[in-house]
């Protein structure tokens, strides 16, 4: 199992930053993608940023140029630098990991998801 520990969130004016960082600790053969979404009440949990293993990174259009996204894998830890905050940016965060699992001889990708954290932007 994989465990994915999420902190930073919290209240900030519009204009302001915040990092938020989430740990993934377990028994796991690798941590493959991560990746952070949001989900604001009454609408879908939505992609925000995605970094592969390899470093590529991916980023919803609305957070591009403001957001970035990195991971330090000696750490197994992905990091969201958001700056320039907005007010539409109030919602709850979760982090997101594939993890590479195994169990009896067999190795599989299985999904795991953070307990959320919330950001929340006053104007």
């Amino acid at each position: 199992q994989v465990q994915l520990v999420e902190s930073g969130g919290g209240l900030v004016q519009a204009g302001g930053s915040l990092r938020l960082s989430c740990a993934a600790s377990g028994n796991f053969v690798s941590i493959n993608d991560m990746a952070w979404y949001h989900q604001a009440p009454g609408k879908q949990r939505e992609l925000v940023a995605a970094i592969i293993s390899g470093g590529r990174t991916n980023y919803a259009d609305s957070v591009k140029g403001r957001f970035t996204i990195s991971r330090d894998n000696a750490k197994n830890t992905v990091y969201l630098q958001m700056n320039s905050l907005k007010p539409e940016d109030t919602s709850v965060y979760y982090c997101h990991a594939r993890a590479l699992i195994r169990r009896l001889g067999i190795s599989r990708e299985y999904e795991y998801w953070g307990q959320g954290s919330q950001v929340t932007v006053s104007s």
